[in-house]
C-alpha cells in the first residue's frame, strides 16, 4: 500500500517566502480510489500551501482505470508543477502507471526500473481472459485517444508511446529515455529536484514555467490513519474476506440466537465490505454466484446429496469471488488462492451449523412441562372418565390427571401424557388394569 515517512495531518504548511517546498507523494502498491483520493488532496493541498514542485514516486504495478483518471486529472489540472519519479531500484511504472508517468510535467526513471506494458485487458482474479474482438477495440481505442490528448502536449514521443498500449511494450529506463518518453534518468529524488533548478518547462496548456529550486524543502506527505485503514479495505482480498465474514457472522447470529459475538462482528465486517463494494467495480454477477453457493451449502445439509451440492457451492463460490472485480483495464481482482482458501472452510462451517439446526429440532423438550409428554406415569388415584379427579405419579411427582376418551382408569394402572393443561395432565391407558389385591 501507500507508504510515507509523513503523515497529511502532521505535515506543516510550506512557507513560500523562504525556500522553496517540494512536496514528496508516493505511489506504492495497485492504483485504487482510496490512493487516488490520497494523491488529488495532497495536489490540492499543495496548491493551497503555495508549494514549487510536487513529486512523486511511484512503485506500481497498475490498477482501476477509474482511479488512474481521477490522478492524472488531478495532475493535468495542478497549478503547481508535477513531476513523476519511478524509483527506487527495481520498481516499475506499468500498465496504469504508465498511463500516470507520462502524464506530468517532468518524468523521470531511476537506474534499474520498468515502465510500460499498459495494453487493456480483461481479467478474472488477476487472470487475463478473452473478450469480444470489438469489445477489445473499443477499449484499446479509448485508452490510446485518452494517452494521446496529453503525450502529445507534454511534447513526448506518441507513437512510442502508443506501442506500450497496442503492443503491450516495455522499456527500460535508458529505452525510455532515448525514446523521449521520460525526461531523466536519475538516482535519487534530490538529485532530480537538484536537476530541475533552473530548468524550464512547457504546461499542459503551451505556456512555459522556470523551475526555482535552489536549496529546496522537501516535505513528504502520506496518507491519513483514514486513508491508510481505508486503503486496505478496497483490496479484493480484503473485501472479499470482509465479505463472506460478514455473511458468515450474520448467518451464525440468525441460526443460534444469543451468542451475539458473530452477529456484531458479522455486522461490522458487512458494513465495511458494502463501503468497499461502492468504490470497487463490483460484478453483480460474482455476487449472484456466491449467493448461490450459499444456498447450495444449505441444501447440502438438508438433504444427503452425498456431497454433490456441496462440490456445487465451493465451485460456484470460487467462480464469483474470481468475478467479483470487474474492470478492462487492470489485473486486479480477489487471486485464486485466497477464493478457494474461504470457500471451503465457509462451505464446512453453513453445512455443520445448518445441520445442527435441523437436528434441534428433533431434539425433545428437556425442561418444563413438554418435557412431561410421552413420559408413562403410574396412576395413584383412579380417573374418572370426563372428570380431572384422578392423580398420577410422574418422574417422582404427583399431578392430577384427566383420561379424555379412554374411559375410567383404576388405580395401579400404567399410563402415557399426552399433553398439559395448566396443571393437569391428558393420559391415555397403556396396559388394562390390574387386579385389586385384598
Amino acid at each position: 500500500m501507500l507508504l510515507a515517512s509523513a503523515n497529511n495531518s502532521a505535515a506543516p504548511p510550506p512557507d513560500s517566502s523562504n525556500s522553496p517546498t517540494v512536496v514528496e507523494l508516493r505511489i506504492d502498491g495497485e492504483v485504487e480510489p482510496v490512493l487516488a483520493e490520497y494523491i488529488v488532496d495532497a495536489i490540492a493541498r499543495a496548491d493551497r500551501d503555495h508549494a514549487s514542485l510536487i513529486l512523486i514516486t511511484m512503485d506500481t504495478p497498475g490498477g482501476l482505470d477509474t482511479s488512474m483518471r481521477e490522478i492524472i486529472q488531478a495532475i493535468l489540472r495542478s497549478p503547481v508543477p508535477v513531476a513523476t519519479y519511478v524509483s527506487p531500484t527495481g520498481a516499475r511504472a506499468a500498465s496504469a502507471g504508465f498511463f500516470i508517468l507520462l502524464s506530468a510535467d517532468v518524468d523521470a526513471m531511476s537506474p534499474g526500473t520498468e515502465t510500460g506494458a499498459a495494453s487493456p485487458i480483461m481479467a478474472i482474479g488477476g487472470q487475463p481472459v478473452k473478450i469480444d474482438d470489438t469489445e477489445e477495440k473499443k477499449i484499446i481505442n479509448d485508452a490510446l485517444a485518452f494517452l494521446r490528448s496529453y503525450v502529445s502536449k507534454r511534447g513526448r514521443n506518441v507513437d512510442l508511446a502508443s506501442s506500450a498500449v497496442t503492443d503491450a511494450k516495455a522499456f527500460s529506463e535508458k529505452e525510455a529515455l532515448d525514446g523521449h518518453l521520460i525526461d531523466l534518468v536519475v538516482s535519487s529524488p534530490e538529485e532530480l529536484v537538484s536537476e530541475l533548478d533552473g530548468r524550464t518547462i512547457t504546461r499542459i496548456d503551451g505556456s512555459t514555467m522556470k523551475l526555482s529550486l535552489s536549496h529546496p524543502v522537501l516535505l513528504p506527505v502520506g496518507m491519513t490513519t483514514r486513508e491508510k485503514f481505508l486503503s486496505r479495505i478496497v483490496q479484493p482480498d480484503v473485501f472479499f474476506v470482509l465479505l463472506i465474514i460478514g455473511v458468515l457472522g450474520l448467518y451464525a447470529e440468525f441460526t443460534h440466537p444469543g451468542m451475539f459475538a458473530p452477529g456484531v462482528v458479522g455486522a461490522i465486517a458487512l458494513v465495511l465490505a458494502l463501503f468497499a463494494m461502492h468504490l470497487l467495480p463490483v460484478n453483480f454477477t460474482g455476487l449472484l454466484l456466491i449467493i448461490a453457493a450459499l444456498v447450495l451449502f444449505i441444501l447440502e445439509a438438508k438433504f444427503p446429496t452425498h456431497g454433490v451440492l456441496g462440490v456445487g457451492g465451493v465451485v460456484a463460490m470460487v467462480l464469483g469471488a474470481l468475478m467479483l472485480i470487474h474492470t478492462p483495464l487492470t489485473g486486479m481482482g480477489v487471486s485464486l488462492g485466497v477464493a478457494l482458501g474461504v470457500a471451503l472452510p465457509f462451505g464446512v462451517i453453513i453445512i455443520v451449523l445448518m445441520r445442527l439446526v435441523l437436528r434441534s429440532f428433533a431434539w425433545k423438550q428437556s425442561t418444563g412441562k413438554e418435557e412431561l409428554i410421552g413420559e408413562e406415569a403410574e396412576v395413584t388415584e383412579a380417573i374418572v372418565s370426563g372428570g380431572s379427579s384422578g392423580m398420577v405419579r410422574v418422574h417422582g411427582e404427583l399431578w392430577r390427571a384427566a383420561s379424555g376418551r379412554d374411559g375410567d382408569i383404576p388405580r395401579g394402572s400404567r399410563v402415557r401424557v399426552r399433553r398439559v393443561n395448566g396443571l393437569t395432565l391428558e393420559v391415555e391407558r397403556l396396559a388394562p388394569p390390574q387386579a385389586a389385591s385384598s
